[in-house]
């Protein structure tokens, strides 16, 4: 586990600022809302779909508290809690005032692509989040069965998927910057899980050439 150097005694673990970060992205949307008004269902859907995410990501380590341990344990220092803050809190929020600034009605078709991703992407990250956990609590090693048996990081895919579904129901090309920004950080996160895997796993091997990377059948 890293450790960042303290900043006038302050160290909080990684995952504590993400939470407060995703406290900041709801008061961001309420804002959106206070500010700008609800006027199309645009606004209605983007609300549900980011608020839903951001409450689930909370209410998730509270159901599966071992969760705590698992994700995000890093310890870091007052500069990086702030940057996260911004970045993960506010900057995250953009689809969301893109959404409240777009005056065009939504159409139907962008409905019907944007729910069912935004479903599936989240089932997906889920199922993969809670067969993980419950694997490794019944002391397993390598996970790579069930919905991890064809691509190896399925959860990333999951949660790309919802990211997406945000900057479609926000209907602007700007608002795929989020997912565009999260793409990119998946892919360090990737390569040093994979570096990881391989020293700590004997089959890993084996499973990194009979699965797809991220995209099913593709990469």
């Amino acid at each position: 586990m890293q450790t960042s150097t303290p900043f006038l005694g302050f160290e909080v673990p990684l995952l504590t600022a993400i939470n407060v970060a995703k406290v900041i992205t709801i008061l961001c949307l309420l804002a959106f809302t206070l500010i700008y008004g609800v006027h199309d269902l645009r606004q209605v859907i983007y609300l549900c779909l980011h608020i839903t995410y951001c409450c689930w990501w909370l209410l998730e380590q509270w159901l599966f508290p071992q969760r705590r341990e698992q994700i995000f344990t890093d310890k870091i220092g007052l500069i990086t809690f702030l940057f996260i803050l911004l970045f993960v809190g506010v900057v995250f929020a953009l689809p969301g005032y893109l959404a409240f600034t777009n005056p065009t009605p939504i159409p139907y078709a962008t409905v019907f692509l944007a729910l069912p991703l935004y479903i599936l992407g989240s089932l997906i990250n889920t199922a993969a989040d809670v067969q993980k956990m419950t694997a490794k609590s019944m002391g397993a090693s390598l996970v790579n069965d069930g919905i991890w048996r064809g691509v190896r990081h399925i959860n990333y895919l999951g949660d790309l998927m919802r990211y997406t579904s945000f900057s479609i129901v926000a209907g602007s090309l700007w608002a795929f910057l989020l997912p565009g920004m999260v793409f990119l950080i998946y892919l360090q996160r990737m390569a040093q899980k994979e570096q990881t895997m391989a020293a700590k796993y004997p089959d890993f091997a084996a499973y990194q050439q009979s699965t797809a990377r991220l995209l099913p059948w593709i990469w």
